[in-house]
């Protein structure tokens, strides 16, 4: 069975939509672009620190959970930073 890739276009949607949930949960606020990239940084952040424990999120719905929980922390260590 071949791993489902995740391509641009799709990472670009999907990492809007977990930014933008990650934004909600949060309480931030930032634009669209932010978002985009909060989504797509923090499934790259989540799928390494996953990676540590042995988790592995494949797929279209395993990189928004990925993408919403490296959202999270990424705008938790921004809130840190600030203060």
């Amino acid at each position: 069975m071949e791993d489902a890739q995740v391509g641009w276009i799709a990472a670009i949607i999907v990492g809007g939509i977990a930014g933008w949930l990650a934004e909600m949960f949060m309480k931030s606020n930032m634009g669209m672009l932010m978002n985009i990239v909060l989504g797509i940084v923090g499934a790259i952040v989540a799928n390494f620190l996953l990676g540590l424990v042995g988790i592995g999120l494949g797929g279209w719905l395993g990189y928004l959970i990925a993408g919403f929980i490296g959202a999270c922390i990424l705008i938790a260590i921004a809130r840190a930073v600030r203060r």
